[in-house]
């Protein structure tokens, strides 16, 4: 009863993180439309696009963004917990196996 009680809370506390790093993202991701809003007015008001280097945070930011969604959405198994996690009891159960023969 107490490993499934402890289960649930492990279940529970991972949750909670994913929802904080998609909560993080989306706070990133507004920033990031606020503040290249922001460049892209001052770049326009300085010099009506003959040169537009507001693309060059843009692009920049934009890269991190990227991979925050990429993290946040799990769209890449190698950042996950879960991946860990697993490669964890695999080395184990390597262990275990190669204990049993010796």
């Amino acid at each position: 009863m107490d490993l499934n009680k402890e289960n649930r809370e492990n279940k529970y506390l991972r949750a909670k993180e994913r929802v904080e790093e998609i909560k993080k993202f989306y706070t990133s991701l507004i920033l990031y439309s606020l503040f290249i809003g922001f460049l892209a007015a001052l770049n326009y008001y300085t010099n009506e696009w003959r040169y537009m280097w507001f693309l060059w945070a843009a692009f920049g930011w934009g890269i991190a963004l990227f991979f925050q969604a990429a993290k946040a959405f799990r769209w890449n198994p190698f950042l996950s917990k879960d991946w860990e996690e697993k490669k964890m009891k695999e080395f184990l159960e390597e262990e275990d196996k190669k204990n049993q023969w010796n």
